[in-house]
């Protein structure tokens, strides 16, 4: 069990933020969570889990899920047998184990919801399935390989009226939230600009068994454009959807430009990739992603004409910050004198680089992650038996960009968004 400390924590700075009018009305999700201080143990208090896939995300979902009180984790299923195994000892052989989620489905009873973190191309088929069946979903980003599949569960959902929730946790993040707010009113200014990158240096291949080629594509799946958008899905997936969120619009169409750059080892996928998206009134979000280089990170870098935000280092900046004190300013002033000085003969201009400005936190420093956050509130809303209103808009529509981003790059021109894929706030899709 984690320490309860840090989820006291949570539930205290959800709580002042959810007393904010612009958070309050904008995510109704935070008032819910604000609002459970205790939950009962009582039989029916308890909710009961399916975890369909038990890969390495699915391993975390699950010992996430099992730091809450009161949840059960009553079937596990994986039709790769390590993973199957290693879902048995993980529920101590208590969960019902399953090589099929068809036979979850029949021989399960009582289940409340599932928990599924399958390769991407899986996930529609058996969110659709699980929804039909009247049982509420939580599945991981991104929502589906295809446009016509992440319509289809979306569809489902809204039909049945069980949750179904996507694995963007950046809106359970505290730091991500206070930056929201903090932009929402106004602080940073006009938003014309989003920087977005997250480069890793690794080249994202795991193991396959000794003289078990055949597994090749099952356990790289990310590699292959069959059942991945790579790094569109596995990465920019998340940052896109915040792009969307904070500026409450999706985009109007994308261009970009993708290659397999470094890792020259058989893979379909790029390796490199580069997006414009335009978005209404001229806002533009940049994206970048490569995993040959790990220098700068991750990062959203929200540019207003007041300020920035920099959520991932829990930073916002202004434009005109406060001169510094005393002893400082003088430096400053010397530091200036010096480096601006324009030598006669030199060269005639000062180079324009990074303002040098720390800016000041958004949040305190915390321990607890948001992946738990993101999963006690999906149990908190299957307890409730209701959807948050929006999130699974924000879900469906990072899907659709991040892939029209990738047919943008496939297809070299540039792709307007479809009206058909189109969920915009206060209105159905259909």
């Amino acid at each position: 069990m984690k320490d309860e400390r840090t989820r006291r924590q949570f539930i205290r700075d959800v709580s002042l933020l959810s007393s904010s009018a612009v958070l309050g009305t904008s995510m109704p999700w935070l008032k819910a969570m604000a609002g459970e201080t205790q939950v009962g143990s009582a039989a029916s208090d308890r909710v009961r889990l399916g975890f369909v896939g038990v890969g390495d995300r699915g391993r975390a979902l699950l010992l996430n899920c099992q730091q809450l009180k009161n949840v059960e984790v009553a079937a596990v299923c994986d039709n790769y047998e390590p993973h199957y195994q290693r879902a048995i000892e993980l529920t101590q052989g208590k969960a019902k184990a399953f090589y099929d989620y068809r036979k979850m489905l029949d021989e399960v009873d009582n289940l409340d919801a599932v928990v599924i973190a399958t390769p991407l191309h899986e996930h529609a088929y058996i969110t659709v399935d699980f929804l039909n069946s009247g049982i509420h979903v939580f599945c991981e980003k991104s929502m589906a390989r295809t446009l016509g599949d992440s319509k289809a569960m979306t569809l489902t959902a809204n039909r049945t009226g069980k949750i179904l929730q996507i694995g963007h946790q950046r809106m359970f993040n505290p730091a991500y939230l206070k930056a929201y707010e903090r932009a929402a009113s106004g602080e940073i200014g006009q938003i014309t600009q989003i920087r977005a990158y997250w480069h890793r240096n690794n080249d994202w291949r795991r193991p396959v068994p000794d003289g078990h080629p055949e597994l090749e594509r099952k356990i790289n799946w990310r590699m292959y454009d069959e059942y991945s958008a790579g790094l569109m899905t596995e990465l920019a997936s998340h940052q896109i959807q915040v792009a969307n969120w904070f500026l409450g619009e999706i985009p109007t169409r994308v261009m970009g430009s993708g290659s397999i750059c470094f890792w020259k080892d058989g893979r379909e996928v790029y390796d490199n990739v580069a997006c414009v998206y335009d978005y209404p009134k001229g806002v533009k979000v940049i994206y970048d992603s490569v995993i040959s280089n790990r220098k700068y990170g991750l990062e959203e870098q929200i540019m207003g004409h007041l300020g920035t935000i920099e959520p991932e280092v829990r930073k916002i900046y202004s434009e005109n910050p406060p001169p510094s004190p005393g002893f400082l300013q003088l430096i400053n002033n010397l530091e200036k004198d010096v480096f601006e000085t324009i030598p006669i003969g030199g060269a005639s201009w000062v180079p324009e680089t990074a303002v040098q400005y720390n800016g000041e936190y958004l949040v305190e420093d915390y321990q607890y992650d948001d992946t738990l956050l993101e999963m006690e509130g999906f149990v908190l809303a299957v307890r409730n038996g209701r959807p948050y209103p929006g999130l699974l808009r924000e879900g469906y529509n990072a899907t659709v960009a991040v892939l029209l981003g990738l047919q943008a790059m496939q297809e070299n021109r540039i792709i307007e968004w479809p009206e058909e894929y189109a969920w915009k706030k206060n209105t159905e899709l259909v």
